[in-house]
């Protein structure tokens, strides 16, 4: 593979799901990472031939656009509300960037700056918003005329005991901002805003109960590219049934959605983090292909694994290796090499070929039978 001249990678956010990406590029791409962190524990300083762990404050401007010079591309893993200020710094100086970010108005932000970038700005870059839509862009080329796209993703606890039926999994903020935050959806081919928590269905998957609802952020800017093109267009999270009552409980019959630092306080200190989760992937198109009605769906089940001898959960992987994924397209020439880029406009073949396409192998696969949804 021929890299672009001197890459340097600098990835913010040395959580969970940072150290993973950092981890990714130097397994699969062997180029040196810089990952920053404003309070790295010690473990996180010890020496590693690839991954140089520096303290960086990101609210130290000078500090930020110092560290951003010196680096070809920056992915950041911080919260979703720093997303807009480390794409402007990035922007500025001309390195490519991307994220892993469901906020709404932070990707509108990167959009527009997006017109007269230098770089490539291509935030959303994880799992949902991210692979998602990719796939949803695969499935809509596959038909004359488009009816009806339906996405679904659940990162799951595989052994939730709680009231909730649900432990986190990952980023607390990322959860009560897509649990509160007005939702993008095609209605009657009419692009409308929707209410989290609504549009509630319930649907077997291999003899399993699953729920879903609507969730802020996960279709990314595909609703904007799609409008016109297609009847209906939603995105739901999946989680076992029972886990939407309660937190509809929490939000609206308490009123914890007027005091999301309470809700925080409160979720964080009662619901457990934990590292046995699943991820779920179901897709659905329906439409007219070649004179004849016909549905296509995809699903993917993803599980945690071992990466650079370090157990990993699935959401860390399935996150990590859709901006990895992107990242390896940026190198290889096969994306643009500046301005905006959504998901969506990247093929899911290419991404599915990259090195690590392999978490959803399943999705190049058409399942056999669809979930039945109700």
């Amino acid at each position: 593979m021929t890299y672009m001249h001197a890459t340097r990678v600098l990835v913010l956010g040395a959580g969970k799901v940072g150290a993973t990406v950092a981890d990714m590029v130097a397994e699969y791409h062997h180029l040196p990472i810089t990952l920053c962190d404003a309070k790295p524990s010690p473990l996180d300083l010890q020496h590693d031939p690839l991954v140089r762990r520096v303290q960086l404050d990101v609210e130290d401007d000078a500090a930020l656009k110092a560290m951003i010079a010196e680096h070809t591309v920056v992915i950041n893993a911080l919260p979703y509300f720093l997303a807009t200020k480390v794409a402007t710094c990035a922007a500025s100086l001309g390195a490519h960037y991307f994220d892993l970010t469901e906020d709404v108005a932070a990707t509108r932000a990167i959009l527009a700056l997006g017109q007269d970038a230098r770089s490539v700005l291509m935030p959303q870059s994880g799992l949902a918003p991210g692979v998602i839509g990719m796939l949803g862009g695969d499935l809509a080329q596959r038909f004359d005329d488009l009816y009806d796209l339906r996405l679904r993703v659940g990162a799951l606890t595989r052994n939730a005991t709680n009231s909730l039926r649900y432990n986190f999994t990952w980023s607390i903020d990322g959860v009560i901002n897509e649990y509160c935050n007005p939702c993008d959806a095609i209605v009657n081919g009419q692009l409308l805003s929707v209410q989290p928590l609504e549009g509630h269905e319930t649907f077997t998957l291999d003899a399993e109960a699953f729920e879903a609802f609507n969730t802020s952020g996960g279709l990314g800017t595909l609703c904007e590219t799609l409008k016109g093109k297609v009847r209906n267009l939603d995105y739901k999270t999946i989680r076992y049934p029972g886990h939407r009552d309660a937190m509809s409980f929490l939000l609206h019959d308490l009123r914890l959605i007027e005091r999301r630092g309470l809700l925080r306080d409160v979720l964080e200190h009662a619901v457990p983090h934990s590292r046995e989760d699943v991820v779920i992937l179901f897709a659905s198109a329906s439409g007219m292909r070649d004179g004849r009605f016909e549905q296509q769906t995809r699903v993917a089940r993803v599980f945690g694994a071992t990466l650079r001898g370090k157990p990993r959960t699935a959401i860390e992987l399935t996150t990590a290796a859709g901006v990895v994924g992107v990242f390896e397209l940026l190198l290889k020439g096969q994306l643009p090499q500046r301005g905006f880029v959504g998901q969506e406009h990247v093929p899911l073949g290419a991404f599915l070929d990259t090195k690590v396409g392999h978490y959803y192998r399943s999705l190049a696969v058409t399942a056999e039978r669809e979930p039945a949804l109700a």
